[in-house]
């Protein structure tokens, strides 16, 4: 896993051909190398990868590093995940370490079975 100057793991996105339309744009905004944080990476960066390879851009912003992105995008609390597309915009807040709440916060329960 590649890592960053401050010790985050890079942002990772698996780029696509297919269509925009089923392609998922996701931030997940997080606060520095703290353990919630780390375990937020690692669990979205799992969804993704077993449920939307090919079809996802992740982009992990350290709130530390650039609070103007922040601030941008009204993030009050860390972890966040902010899925941009497909629309409508969704923000889930909090412990991220749990698949089945990941799933529905971005509505792939379907895909994944459930």
């Amino acid at each position: 896993m590649n890592k960053s100057r401050n010790g985050l793991p890079e942002a990772a996105g698996a780029e696509s051909r297919s269509s925009a339309a089923s392609r998922y744009i996701l931030c997940l905004y997080v606060t520095g190398g703290t353990l919630s944080s780390l375990r937020a990476i690692v669990k979205v960066r799992e969804i993704c990868e077993e449920l939307l390879a090919g079809r996802y851009k992740l982009q992990v912003i350290d709130i530390y590093q650039q609070p103007a992105l922040a601030g941008g995008d009204h993030i009050t609390v860390a972890p966040t995940l902010v899925r941009r597309s497909p629309g409508p915009l969704r923000k889930l807040t909090g412990n991220l370490s749990n698949r089945e709440r990941i799933l529905a916060g971005l509505e792939l329960q379907a895909a994944a079975g459930g």
